[in-house]
């Protein structure tokens, strides 16, 4: 049965079921892999389309090159990432999103927009809260 804004795309009937919450379901590398700082920002960054490795890490500000290569990895594992080498002289690797790729990362993009739109909420909260620790 598939919920209203599932994936499209997303194998029904007959599957094995998951749950994200029991400790053992093999959902939760994957669910650390898409919503760790790195994971996130990578499928963001990749949303208007492929990016080479360098052009990657320039658009996910702050990550090393170490940690967009694991994140990169871990996430074509997955399947959400797709890695493809041109033929090019000297050749380069560029980085696209896959069909779930894509889908999972409009929703990040629709997080990110909502989490950007209350910053001054979220901001004033800290502050009134950080002022009532102190008092």
């Amino acid at each position: 049965m598939r919920i209203d804004g599932e994936d499209p795309s997303a194998p029904e009937g007959g599957e094995q079921e998951y749950d994200v919450f029991a400790r053992t379901c093999p959902s939760r590398p994957t669910l650390e892999h898409i919503t760790g700082r790195w994971g996130a920002l990578v499928l963001g960054a990749l949303n208007d389309g492929p990016l080479r490795f360098n052009e990657l890490g320039r658009r996910v500000d702050g990550v090393s090159q170490k940690m967009l290569s694991q994140t990169v990895h871990a996430l074509e594992r997955d399947g959400f990432v797709e890695r493809e080498v041109m033929g090019t002289i000297p050749p380069h690797v560029e980085y696209s999103l896959t069909p779930i790729g894509r889908h999972t990362s409009k929703i990040l993009v629709d997080l990110f927009s909502h989490l950007e739109g209350h910053m001054p909420n979220v901001l004033e909260a800290r502050r009134r809260y950080d002022e009532q620790r102190r008092a």
